[in-house]
């Protein structure tokens, strides 16, 4: 478990090695006010390529709790792979910091970061997957109905890098998964297969529908994601034109039963993916969601750099 790149690395019982020690560390702060220190003299180096909110803030609050430290590094002072080769970041990072975070756009670099780091690497986001987010989401899913196992996630919008991250996860960890997306914008092929595969070991269902009431039927969780991610803004007016019969609205959210749980991993552009009704209404688990961030962190961070040199 030296680094923390996709979710597809992990067995699910290391992933489940991730999930108790986010709670064991949610219950601890939340008990006491304060968690032990246990990244004390520890550094986090945080490299940018696309502005965030909750990664960054759950990341550097993560580590001022566990008694450690993290350093911001924006676009600016590094330009990954322009300015700068990744391979020679890597190794420069690792001469001053115990552990990487990174959000970039290409996952290859994610890629080449572990390839040449001497520290543990984390994926905060990358344009194929968002491990982080996923694990934060199964935690949160764990902590509403007591499990994962036999629950049935959909997801509706496009078959992005949360997607990803959400179908793999889900597969590895028993709970069914539906994806509902406009043509065209499908999980890509590969990943599906591979999540198929690891569904008939944990016999479960993976279903891909272009019919958003399918994909809903019978669901305990709604997930949505913006329509247009960063790096895609040339596409936006394609995508608005597209997009709106997958809205998930509290028509949408009546089909599944009043059961359902609605997720979306925020920034949300309200009255395009999802509605404010939706959003701030009983059934959703968006807030909860979003602080669990740091609580998932706070587990990755403790499982990876506690155990570094």
């Amino acid at each position: 478990m030296q680094h923390f790149l996709s979710i597809a690395d992990f067995s699910a019982t290391e992933l489940w090695q991730f999930l108790h020690k986010a709670k064991e560390l949610k219950d601890e702060f939340k008990t006491t006010g304060h968690n032990q220190p246990l990244l004390k003299g520890k550094t986090l180096g945080m490299v940018f390529q696309k502005p965030s909110l909750r990664t960054r803030v759950s990341f550097e609050v993560g580590m001022l709790h566990l008694g450690g430290h993290a350093l911001y590094l924006s676009p600016n002072e590094i330009g990954l792979g322009g300015r700068e080769s990744v391979p020679d970041v890597a190794r420069v990072l690792s001469g001053y910091v115990d552990g990487i975070m990174a959000r970039v756009f290409s996952h290859s670099h994610i890629l080449q970061l572990a390839e040449h780091s001497s520290v543990p690497v984390i994926n905060g986001l990358s344009d194929y997957d968002h491990p982080c987010q996923a694990l934060a989401d199964v935690f949160t899913i764990w902590e509403h109905f007591g499990r994962v196992e036999g629950l049935k996630l959909a997801y509706v919008g496009d078959g992005n890098n949360v997607a990803t991250s959400l179908v793999t996860i889900m597969a590895k960890l028993g709970g069914h998964f539906s994806i509902a997306t406009p043509p065209g914008y499908e999980l890509p092929a590969s990943v599906l297969a591979d999540a198929r595969q690891l569904a008939e070991e944990t016999r479960v269902t993976i279903t891909a529908t272009h019919d958003p009431a399918v994909a809903v039927a019978g669901a305990d969780v709604i997930y949505t994601d913006v329509w247009t991610s960063m790096g895609q803004e040339k596409e936006t007016r394609e995508r608005l034109k597209v997009f709106p019969p997958y809205q998930v609205n509290s028509r949408l959210v009546a089909q599944a039963g009043s059961q359902a749980v609605v997720m979306h991993c925020l920034p949300a552009h309200r009255g395009e993916e999802i509605t404010d009704e939706v959003a701030d209404g009983a059934q959703s688990l968006l807030f909860p969601q979003a602080e669990n961030r740091l609580h998932a962190q706070k587990g990755i961070l403790a499982l990876l750099l506690s155990l570094s040199i």
